[in-house]
């Protein structure tokens, strides 16, 4: 059995956009296209990031919507300057503020504002913490984009023995056994894949 990427050799990334040609697009789409891929790469990690820290499902929604419009009018108006940090750092910000402010509506709408306020902001993480919370959910929604781009690129039996040797700790040999081909191919489609998401990771994360 031939392991190989679909379309024999020939990788399917029609609807693979890099971070970078989604940016840049932002400037100038009229038709919404980019919208909806930036919609589509960061919704994610916001929704878990805002749901992790204590807000609703819908709650939450609320607040990733919020924050990729705010990033959109922010980036569009040249205020996200590549130099000075990571993409995903500065969409934190963006989106901690609006979380914040959300528990803050929170918190007047069930009548538990504090004359000082300090009730309201402990509900809130302080940033450091946050930030790792940010960066677990960011990590998460990484991987999990790439093993799904990467699994629409690749046949059924490329991918599954990837799965068996690096999710599920089978050796080589023993995933060899599991799907009836030899050893070789088993490794050359464990590092084929591996490779694609090291690529596919870079096009999320370089913007």
């Amino acid at each position: 059995m031939l392991l190989s990427f679909a379309g024999s050799g020939n990788m399917l990334q029609s609807d693979w956009v890099t971070t970078t040609t989604i940016l840049a697009d932002l400037r100038s789409d009229e038709s919404g296209t980019a919208w909806k891929r930036l919609v589509d790469r960061f919704r994610r990690p916001i929704i878990a990031f805002a749901t992790h820290i204590g807000l609703s499902p819908s709650e939450a929604d609320d607040v990733a919507q919020e924050t990729l419009l705010a990033f959109l009018e922010n980036y569009r108006a040249g205020k996200y300057e590549r130099e000075k940090g990571r993409l995903s750092s500065w969409l934190f910000g963006i989106a901690y503020r609006q979380t914040a402010g959300a528990n803050r509506t929170m918190a007047r709408n069930a009548g538990r504002m504090a004359s000082d306020q300090s009730s309201i902001l402990r509900s809130t993480p302080d940033e450091p913490t946050a930030l790792a919370d940010w960066d677990a959910e960011w990590e998460q929604s990484i991987l999990a984009s790439c093993l799904a781009q990467v699994e629409r690129e690749v046949d059924h039996a490329t991918f599954r023995a990837f799965e068996l040797t690096v999710r599920d700790g089978l050796s080589a040999e023993e995933a060899a056994a599991a799907l009836g081909f030899n050893v070789k191919l088993v490794y050359n489609a464990k590092h084929r894949v591996l490779k694609r998401i090291r690529d596919s990771r870079e096009g999320l994360e370089q913007p």
